[in-house]
């Protein structure tokens, strides 16, 4: 059974950090681009970073502009998204995704909520 289960959202501050993790099982994950969506209410889901299978290169939106970083421990079978500085723009679900490289599956996370307010 395919699971992608998001954690490490919550309630900060604006200026704060969050580390986001997303586990993964059922697939192969070395084998899968991963990625952190987000989508916030009354908007559409937007890509937030992605990183590729080997965790070399790695793709951020532009509204990210040096606050975030991607990474994955393949031996973990996790992805995680550090962020910081966040904004109240910044509100959303995060949503993992994982993408095979040789494929058109992939996979959707249920999301875990991040909000961003003093």
């Amino acid at each position: 059974q395919v699971q992608l289960v998001e954690s490490g959202g919550g309630l900060v501050q604006p200026g704060g950090s969050l580390r986001l993790s997303c586990a993964a099982s059922g697939f192969s994950f070395s084998s899968h681009l991963m990625s952190w969506y987000r989508q916030a209410p009354g908007k559409e889901r937007e890509l937030v970073a992605a990183v590729t299978n080997g965790g070399v290169f790695t793709n951020y939106g532009g509204f990210v502009k040096g606050r975030f970083t991607i990474s994955r421990d393949n031996a973990k079978r996790t992805v995680y998204l550090q962020m910081n500085n966040l904004t109240a723009e910044d509100t959303a679900i995060y949503y993992c995704y994982a993408r095979a490289t040789s494929s058109d599956t992939a996979y959707w996370g249920r999301g875990t909520q991040v909000t961003v307010s003093s």
